[in-house]
């Protein structure tokens, strides 16, 4: 199943982390964000892609697919 997340905070990042350990494949949608947070969240996410394997690619310019191993 593709989990489809739009936070409004940083804090929601443990949802995105949640889903792709459970190697769900993540869309992260970061228009409602600012954009130092949605820049945070980024960093969180290439940070997840490094630890746990998998990739992500940019859909539109604020929305994000994260592909587990």
């Amino acid at each position: 199943m593709i989990r489809k997340l739009r936070p409004a905070t940083y804090g929601e990042a443990l949802h995105v982390g949640h889903y792709f350990r459970a190697g769900d494949p993540v869309v992260m949608d970061l228009n409602a964000l600012p954009d130092e947070e949605a820049r945070q969240l980024v960093d969180f996410a290439a940070g997840l892609i490094c630890g746990r394997g998998g990739e992500m690619n940019r859909v539109c310019p604020k929305v994000f697919l994260l592909l587990p191993a």
